[in-house]
């Protein structure tokens, strides 16, 4: 009975101690699967922040489009009394396939025109050092290589080129040397014709008055679909007229087509050459001693009264081409002449209009000198010359110009004037005075019976210097047109999150997905390796 109470004993004691090790068992291994699980906890949040900041950065950056930097232009206007430089700026992307140009700075070379230093070896070259020195502080080196450079000469050097082609070649390929040693890209060195400077002169004044193109209230550059305006230049040897027509131009030289922003441009446009404000006024004074005879003194009714001056007959009147004709058979250049100022207003106005020829029109209109003009249409803008003598008038009358009577009412008491008078309201230098009567009156008769202007269409010419802060003439017209050749670059796409901290928050991430990686091959060799040794 002992024996089996023992056994029985000793049975239900096994039996118990086998459920004991049995729990035991399994407490170890829900231990050991915990602890591995708070292993792998710390990793799978680090591996899944890393994955999620990646996504985050990757997929919200979007792509916009940034405009590029700007691209730079550099004209050389290299006029008959000065040059002056102008530099542009625009988008390098281009509006269809024009550039958005506007006026960056410039600078006026200290001397003459370039064809004044006609044997004078160097002279032209050394006067645009100034300018081109400013040009290289003004555009950003890393532009420079890339900034177009181009060099239009106008009047001055088409005269020149009259007298001696040989001598304006070399003067032209001087500049072009010197230029050729600076490092922007020199395009083009060039005379320009008349037509070219008239026509770049009214895309010009078009361009400022945005009849062209303007940035509208939508945020990107529009076409208004404006109607154009003529322009109306006057320089030191030349004058032009351009303006849009629908008409039929009878001589094709005075046609021009013109595509800007995606519009074609169907153009009168005419340039004189020895019309412009200085050559003129040589062609006056040399007409004053022809027809009042080789004398010591010569009567002037256009300078005003009490004014004189001592010219030369060779070096003061009669070495222009422009004066040729006027020039006497027997002179002695060395002559020297005293001009006395009478102030005669209806004198200086008869002279000035016999200077004109309204005469023999071989086409069915004509301006002056047998030059083919349809009638003109719009408004008119007149700078240059016109806007300077326009000023004078105004201060010394104060008479506005709205009819062909107030012009001529204004202009007859400038002409009535002593010098003292004129000096007195102006403030200004003897220099700049005395051809005032002179100017004015050439004016008149320009506009009114050469271009046709009359009491209707008169008061459609407004005068200006500068318009949207750009100083108006050829120059910059023709960095419009020429920017056609200037390629384009296209707009740069950058992610709206700055490249710079976009970039080292990818780092940052990569690394803690490097570490979560790390981690948790770590735990599974570990693992793996415990498992080998059980």
């Amino acid at each position: 009975m002992h024996a089996l109470y023992f056994c029985a004993f000793s049975s239900l004691d096994s039996s118990a101690g086998a459920q004991s090790c049995s729990e035991h068992q399994r407490g170890k291994k829900l231990f050991t699967m915990s602890l591995r699980f708070c292993q792998i906890i710390p990793a799978l949040v680090l591996l899944l922040l890393a994955v999620v900041g990646i996504l985050l950065v990757v997929l919200t950056a979007k792509e916009v489009e940034m405009p590029p930097e700007n691209m730079y232009g550099i004209v050389l206007d290299a006029g008959s009394s000065h040059t002056s430089m102008y530099i542009y700026k625009w988008p390098a992307n281009k509006q269809n396939g024009t550039g958005i140009v506007t006026q960056h700075s410039e600078c006026k070379a200290k001397g003459g025109g370039i064809s004044s230093y006609a044997g004078v070896h160097g002279g032209a070259a050394r006067s645009l050092e100034a300018c081109l020195e400013q040009a290289m502080s003004d555009i950003p080196k890393s532009r420079q290589h890339q900034t177009p450079l181009y060099l239009g000469a106008t009047a001055g050097m088409r005269l020149l080129r009259l007298v001696n082609a040989t001598e304006s070649d070399r003067v032209l390929k001087e500049v072009e040397d010197k230029l050729r040693s600076y490092p922007f890209a020199l395009r083009k060195a060039a005379i320009l014709t008349g037509q070219e400077e008239g026509v770049y002169g009214w895309v010009t004044v078009n361009y400022l008055h945005e009849n062209f193109v303007k940035y509208g209230f939508v945020g990107r550059w529009l076409n208004p679909s404006k109607e154009t305006i003529g322009a109306l230049d006057l320089g030191g040897a030349s004058t032009q007229i351009t303006f849009e027509t629908s008409k039929k131009v009878e001589d094709e030289r005075n046609l021009m087509e013109l595509t800007l922003y995606g519009q074609t441009y169907r153009l009168y446009t005419q340039s004189f050459l020895c019309y412009g404000q200085d050559q003129f006024l040589l062609k006056l004074m040399a007409h004053l001693i022809t027809t009042q005879g080789v004398a010591p003194q010569v009567s002037h009714p256009c300078y005003p009264q009490q004014f004189n001056l001592s010219v030369k007959m060779g070096e003061g009147v009669f070495d222009s081409p422009c004066t040729k004709k006027y020039r006497p058979a027997q002179f002695d250049p060395q002559m020297s002449v005293t001009v006395v100022g009478t102030g005669d207003y209806q004198s200086c106005l008869d002279n000035i209009t016999n200077m004109f020829s309204f005469n023999n029109c071989p086409y069915s209109t004509c301006s002056f000198d047998g030059v083919f003009q349809t009638s003109v249409t719009g408004s008119f803008m007149a700078f240059s010359a016109f806007y300077f003598t326009h000023r004078y008038i105004n201060t010394l009358t104060n008479i506005p110009i709205t009819s062909p009577s107030s012009m001529e009412k204004a202009i007859r008491i400038v002409c009535n004037m002593t010098i003292s008078e004129i000096t007195k309201k102006t403030n200004q230098q003897v220099k700049y005075l005395k051809n005032i009567c002179a100017v004015s009156n050439f004016i008149q008769v320009l506009l009114m019976q050469g271009y046709g202007f009359d009491e209707h269409s008169l008061p459609s010419i407004f005068f200006e210097k500068r318009a949207a802060g750009a100083s108006v003439g050829w120059s910059l017209g023709y960095m419009l047109s020429l920017t056609n050749m200037v390629p384009a670059e296209s707009l740069r796409l950058m992610k709206t999150l700055p490249s710079g901290p976009r970039a080292g928050i990818l780092f940052l991430f990569s690394i803690v997905l490097f570490i979560a990686l790390v981690y948790l091959w770590m735990i599974y060799r570990k693992r793996r390796t415990k498992e080998g040794v059980v």
